[in-house]
C-alpha cells in the first residue's frame, strides 16, 4: 500500500519514524527499501514509481516534500546526486545545533557521504551505519575525524552537555588539530577528563578558576549562568544536572510556571541550559500547564507517586500540601528524589499558584 502526500500526513508519520529516505530512481528505490526497515525509516518516492514499493510515501516534487519534512525527521537520507540533495536542503538550513543529520549516497550504495550536521546531528555516525548496510564506504570530511582527533562538540553531545556559545567550538577544534593544549575547567568532572589518560588530547586541567589563563583556548563546564563571553576561544558547556521540582494549583497556566522557572534561574544564577527535567507528583499527570511548560523548555516531565515522596525529608514541609495532596512536599521532594537526594540549590519558592525547587543531581 502506498501513502500519498495529503495535508496533515506528516503529523502522522513524524510520530512514528526519526529517519526519512528520499530516492528518485527505481534502483534508488530498491536500495531505499532495503535500508528503510533496519533504519526504521519512512521511504519517500516519486508518484510515478511508488506503487511498486509497498509502504512507500508518494510525492510529486522532491523540493516540496523536503520542505515539509526537513525538521520533522532528525535524520535525512538522500539516494540522489549530491547536488540534488544540496539544492533540496539549502533553503531550510538554520544552525549546526538545530539542523538534522543529512547524508547522501549513490543508487548503488558505494559512497555514503556525511553532508550536514556531522557531529551534533550525528550524520557521521549515520553515514557509517548506512555504509555497513550497503557494503559501501562512508565519506567523512570533518577535519577532526580525518585527523583522528576528538571533536569537542561530539564529546559534549556524548556527555549530555549543552553548548552555550557555539561559535567557540571551531576555535577549540582548531587548537586540537594544531596539537595545542586545551584548558579544562570542570570542577565536577562532568566531561570525564580529570585523569589525563582519558582525554585523548593535550590538556591543562584547571583546578581553580583563578588558574584560568585568559586568551588560551579552553573549555569551561558549569551549571551556572554565564554572560556573553568576551573570550572567543573559551567554550562554555552546561551539564544537564539541574532538576526543577514543580507543584501547582489545578489549572495553573504554563505561562505562570515558565515565568517562575525562568525568573528563579536568572535570579539564582543558574543556567537553563543545565535543566535536565521537571518533576512533580503523579496526581498532576494531566495538568496541562505543566505539560506545556515542559514542552516549551524541551525537557521531560517526570512524575512520582505519594509512596515515593513520603520517605523524602525536606526543609519546608507544608500542612496545606499534606491536606490536599497527601504528602508534605511536592516541589522539594520530587526534585531531591530525582536528583538522587543531591544538593538543594533553590529551596521552595512561590508564585501565586505554583511552587518551585531546584536540586543538583549527584
Amino acid at each position: 500500500m502506498v501513502s500519498t502526500l495529503q495535508p496533515g500526513i506528516f503529523a502522522r508519520f513524524q510520530k512514528m519514524k526519526k529517519t526519512a529516505i528520499y530516492a528518485l530512481t527505481p534502483q534508488g528505490a530498491v536500495l531505499g527499501r532495503q535500508m528503510a526497515e533496519p533504519l526504521d525509516a519512512d521511504l519517500f518516492l516519486p508518484a510515478s514509481i511508488a506503487d511498486a514499493y509497498d509502504g512507500s510515501i508518494a510525492f510529486d516534487r522532491l523540493l516540496a516534500v523536503v520542505a515539509k519534512g526537513f525538521f520533522l525527521y532528525p535524520r535525512q537520507i538522500f539516494v540522489t546526486a549530491a547536488g540534488i540533495a544540496v539544492r533540496a536542503i539549502a533553503p531550510h538550513l538554520k544552525r549546526k545545533d538545530r539542523d538534522p543529520a543529512v547524508i547522501v549516497l549513490d543508487q548503488k550504495g558505494e559512497y555514503v557521504v556525511s553532508l550536514l550536521s556531522g557531529h551534533l546531528g550525528g550524520a557521521n555516525e549515520l553515514a557509517r551505519q548506512v555504509a555497513r548496510l550497503t557494503g559501501g564506504q562512508a565519506v567523512i570530511t570533518t577535519a577532526t575525524d580525518t585527523a583522528g582527533v576528538p571533536a569537542i562538540d561530539l564529546l559534549a553531545k556524548e556527555r549530555n552537555l549543552s553548548i552555550a556559545n557555539l561559535k567557540a567550538v571551531k576555535f577549540i577544534n582548531m587548537a586540537l588539530l594544531e596539537g595545542k593544549p586545551i584548558q579544562v575547567f570542570d570542577p565536577e568532572d562532568r566531561l570525564g577528563l580529570k585523569h589525563p589518560e582519558r582525554a585523548m588530547f593535550a590538556m591543562a586541567w584547571i583546578g581553580d578558576q583563578d588558574q584560568w589563563i585568559t586568551g588560551h583556548p579552553g573549555v569551561w563546564v558549569t551549571w551556572k549562568s554565564h554572560k556573553a563571553d568576551t573570550e572567543i576561544n573559551r567554550l562554555i558547556l552546561h551539564p544537564k544536572c539541574l532538576v526543577a521540582g514543580v507543584g501547582c494549583n489545578r489549572g495553573t497556566t504554563a505561562r505562570e510556571i515558565l515565568h517562575l522557572i525562568k525568573n528563579t534561574f536568572q535570579d539564582q544564577g543558574l543556567s537553563l541550559g543545565s535543566l535536565q527535567c521537571l518533576t512533580t507528583i503523579e496526581a498532576k499527570r494531566d495538568e496541562q500547564g505543566l505539560l506545556d511548560a515542559a514542552e516549551e523548555l524541551d525537557v521531560v516531565l517526570m512524575f512520582f507517586g505519594k509512596s515515593d515522596l513520603e520517605s523524602v525529608k525536606t526543609p519546608h514541609p507544608s500542612s496545606v500540601v499534606k491536606k490536599y495532596m497527601g504528602v508534605s512536599s511536592v516541589c522539594e521532594a520530587t526534585a531531591l528524589l530525582k536528583s538522587g537526594k543531591g544538593k538543594l540549590l533553590v529551596p521552595k519558592t512561590k508564585s501565586q499558584n505554583a511552587t518551585l525547587a531546584v536540586a543538583l543531581e549527584n
